[in-house]
């Protein structure tokens, strides 16, 4: 099987220059993934070498702690869009999740969606720093708030994708969102394995490893 459509071609490295972005450009058009994921810096670039190819733009906002404002998303979502993005990975507040102010959370997400017209809107739990019941809770925030997908993880913080995450977050949302499984996958059995989970995303810099057949 041809997994080259699950893949998000990740590089939200700080220090990634435009040669390292144009790479991934090529490899994500050559291969077909699904997105090239960059920070927003990097959205006019990739848009335009993406030009003509069915590689979608994917950004990210809020990251990767989160904590910015709720306007601050809002605008960084909108903005993105307008400079060529058609997918957009949100932090969540964690810390108002732990907090259990439930609202804040879903505003922030709520509002990204609203401001996101056109897009699809993946929200960020990074599950390595929730409960379970804090996972359940955010997924249900993320499906009440319109999201298209809830994501395992930034990638930045103490822990990555795990399998029994994955499978916890799509029970939670069912048929309602589908589930982007990121940080740490950096095998072919890795990905199987998160897909057979439930993932329908794979986000990952290690994708031209991940589509190679045993």
């Amino acid at each position: 099987m041809n997994y080259s459509k699950f893949i998000d071609h990740t590089n939200l490295k700080q220090d990634a220059t435009k040669e390292m972005i144009a790479k991934l450009c090529e490899e994500a058009k050559a291969n077909d993934f699904a997105s090239v994921c960059v920070n927003p810096y990097w959205v006019p670039f990739c848009s335009e070498a993406l030009k003509g190819t069915d590689v979608k733009v994917c950004t990210v906002i809020g990251f990767p702690l989160g904590a910015t404002s709720t306007a601050s998303k809002a605008f960084e979502a909108k903005h993105a869009i307008e400079e060529g993005a058609n997918e957009v990975d949100m932090v969540i507040n964690v810390g108002a999740l732990k907090d259990h102010d439930d609202e804040t959370v879903y505003n922030d997400i709520k509002a990204v969606v609203d401001a996101s017209t056109g897009a699809l809107v993946k929200v960020i739990i990074e599950t390595c720093l929730l409960t379970d019941e804090e996972k359940v809770r955010a997924c249900e925030l993320s499906v009440k708030a319109g999201a298209d997908f809830v994501k395992t993880s930034t990638g930045f913080s103490t822990g990555g994708a795990v399998v029994s995450d994955v499978a916890l977050m799509k029970k939670t949302v069912g048929e309602k969102a589908l589930v982007k499984a990121s940080g740490g996958i950096h095998t072919r059995e890795e990905m199987l394995a998160m897909i057979e989970a439930g993932a329908s995303r794979i986000g990952a810099s290690a994708g031209m490893t991940l589509i190679k057949e045993d």
